[in-house]
């Protein structure tokens, strides 16, 4: 009876406090922070039809009054203004992606066009990326550059491991050493109150959204912080949300990649050497496995001097798998990893030059499909920013070692994807990151959308966060690269009725994938609105191999 009393006593004390504390939150956040009015100007000559803003929003949304931070926006306006149904946010991924560069290079156009013009097309870059407030660890980009290649990609070899998890600390202390404000606010629950003050700005009542890769855990937030305010809610190439936030996001990749090269593979095989130069007697896995297991002995001089290691390769195939539509084709992988086989395995000195040419066309073509108009693009600094912020990695190398071990077993890609969390076991979560629950049942269905085969965000993120979310459909696209829109038709016509009305595929909807991509084009019969590679890559490739 006595300790039933004093717990009695304990609750009492409790429940007075919160009502307390309850009543002080309720008053700051009757007072709310002030929503930005948005004064839209035009972009400029090279971008005709969009229009371009900066807005305040707080640094802080304890403190909504105090220090604000500039968020930098691009749209393009409703062509169709007497039909608008509002404004359509989209997020190209990362976290590091710039969405005011997304909708100006081409996204915001053809989804404008897509939609019939009933949108504004709204693109921002997230605070601390790009022309928002931003992040910026290193002074130029000579200096980001002579950092990054001063250790391989990843460590494969013993020795390597202790000396890179050093140094990419060494890049956490450089940026926390600089003392800036963002640095502690650049959580994604930070990015989704910024996006729904946005939505507040431009005078929607429920938000639009279209969100690729790491977009799609920007989506999942808005979800649970904001569940009553979902118009209309597309997520796709989805990450796990629960993995990525307890810092367990290499469970998924560790395998993701290997799955798609493995397709990769099997597909060249299919073409045979008449459309896949890879393929061979023994298969095309044989022989990329033989040109790894060469590189590792001793990288490769090509004759103009640059020289291609181990890391580069895994880097390298790592990136291309992101894309299919530039597998085949005479400057395509499959044809520089068939030059460098010969190059390496053979000594082929003729093969070496034509590697080295097919290399540095790739280059362009990713360099292409990532446009910048900054000298100095702070993708790098803003990625650990945001996920170090979100997400809980070990704090100590010994934790980093284990999961690079972890990772290893999972596949010959895993490493490339554990070893780049290093900086997070030093960097210092955010105050504000949102943890949990998952589980919100919104005002509208949430469109989940995932790839069979997707080498960043595996089909089972997308599965995941299906299941996690009260009010959702999955629609799946059975075919390969990283994310689906864009590439597959079926899925672009399912996605673009929904954000126009709000209906559903069938629940169990699977888009075919693709034909073969080792096919040419007419053999194929592909529509060419399933590929656009003049446009930007939806879901930032990975920022380290020798195509950067």
């Amino acid at each position: 009876m006595e300790r039933r009393g004093s717990t009695s006593g304990i609750g009492l004390t409790i429940a007075a406090l919160i009502a307390v504390l309850s009543m002080g939150f309720s008053a700051a956040a009757a007072e709310g922070p002030k929503v930005p009015s948005i004064d839209w100007q035009p972009c400029g000559e090279a971008f005709p039809t969009a229009e371009c803003a900066m807005v305040e929003v707080p640094l802080d949304y304890d403190t909504p009054h105090g220090q604000q931070i500039d968020l930098a926006l691009a749209r393009i306006p409703a062509s169709n203004p007497e039909e608008k149904i509002g404004s359509l946010f989209v997020n190209p991924g990362g976290p590091g992606g710039s969405g005011v560069d997304f909708v100006l290079f081409g996204w915001g156009d053809y989804l404008s066009a897509a939609t019939g013009g009933r949108f504004d097309v709204v693109g921002f870059d997230p605070r601390g990326i790009g022309a928002s407030t931003p992040i910026r660890c290193f002074e130029s980009q000579d200096e980001f550059f002579d950092f990054i290649y001063g250790v391989p990609l990843f460590p494969y070899e013993e020795e390597q491991k202790r000396p890179f998890f050093d140094h990419l600390n060494e890049f956490t202390a450089k940026c926390l050493e600089k003392g800036l404000d963002i640095t502690h606010h650049m959580s994604t629950a930070d990015v989704v109150r910024d996006l729904d003050l946005l939505r507040r700005a431009v005078g929607d009542s429920k938000l639009t959204y279209l969100g690729f890769s790491y977009g799609s855990h920007i989506g999942n937030t808005y979800a649970n912080l904001f569940p009553k305010k979902v118009r209309a809610l597309v997520i796709d190439g989805v990450l796990n949300p629960i993995l990525w936030t307890f810092g367990l996001q290499i469970v998924a990749d560790r395998t993701a990649t290997k799955e798609v090269f493995d397709e990769f593979a099997r597909l060249c095989d299919e073409a045979g050497p008449e459309h896949c130069a890879l393929t061979g007697p023994d298969g095309t896995l044989t022989r990329w496995e033989a040109l790894a297991a060469a590189l590792l002995e001793e990288p490769f001089v090509f004759p103009d001097g640059f020289v291609y290691y181990y890391d580069y390769l895994i880097g390298d195939t790592t990136s291309v798998m992101y894309r299919p539509e530039i597998w085949g084709g005479p400057d395509g992988a499959a044809v520089f990893f068939d030059f460098l086989a010969d190059a390496v395995l053979n000594r082929d000195a003729w093969a070496a030059e034509a590697a080295r040419e097919v290399h540095l066309a790739l280059k362009r073509r990713f360099e292409a499909a990532r446009p910048s108009r900054d000298e100095y693009d702070n993708g790098f600094d803003a990625l650990f920013g945001n996920h170090c912020g979100d997400a809980q990695y070990p704090s100590h190398y010994a934790g980093h070692y284990a999961m690079g071990e972890y990772a290893e077993e999972g596949s010959i890609f895993g490493p490339y994807w554990s070893w780049f969390t290093a900086p997070c076991a030093t960097w210092p979560t955010a105050e504000d990151r949102y943890v949990w629950p998952w589980r919100a049942r919104t005002s509208r269905p949430v469109l989940v959308v995932g790839n069979y085969f997707d080498p960043a965000t595996d089909y089972d993120g997308a599965v995941a966060s299906d299941k996690l979310l009260k009010n959702s459909r999955l629609l799946s696209y059975a075919g390969w690269g990283h994310c689906a829109f864009g590439r597959s038709a079926c899925v672009d016509n399912y996605v673009v009725q929904y954000l126009l009305d709000g209906s559903l595929p069938p629940e169990g909807t699977v888009c075919p994938a693709n034909p073969n991509p080792f096919l040419p084009a007419t053999a194929r019969g592909l529509n060419k609105r399933a590929v656009r590679t003049t446009l930007p890559a939806i879901g930032r490739p990975p920022l380290t191999s020798s195509f950067r």
